[in-house]
């Protein structure tokens, strides 16, 4: 088996729809991640932000009406890169925050795990 940039990375998954959950997790579970999740909510996605050990992070964007940047910037100050999913593409980046990475839904899963994996290796 070929190793690759996400083979061991602890990856936190936050989403709030159940089947795009479980359709991310089995493709990181596929490059050999430890997922961490998935959480649908922002207050446990918070608490998991600020005491999980972390390599990286999926964030949907808005979780049942409540938008995830504070999820992010907790994961950018302690230095752990993420990738947004929003179904409002990069429109739903803040003004203060279009540096962000985001990918829309609906995704391609090779081209997520492609972006996941320059996350990593960019770091």
């Amino acid at each position: 088996m070929t190793k690759t940039a996400l083979d061991g990375r602890r990856v936190l998954l936050v989403e709030d729809e159940i089947l795009v959950a479980m359709l991310v997790e089995a493709a990181l579970t596929d490059e050999n991640c430890v997922i961490v999740g998935p959480i649908g909510d922002l207050a446990e996605a918070m608490a998991a932000a600020r005491s999980e050990a972390l390599d990286l992070a999926v964030l949907d964007v808005n979780l049942a009406g409540e938008m995830v940047f504070p999820v992010a910037d907790l994961l950018a100050a302690r230095g752990v890169p993420f990738l947004l999913l929003s179904g409002y593409g990069d429109t739903a980046l803040p003004a203060d925050r279009p540096h962000w990475p985001i990918c829309a839904k609906p995704f391609n899963l090779s081209n997520l795990v492609s972006r996941l994996s320059e996350l990593v290796t960019d770091k």
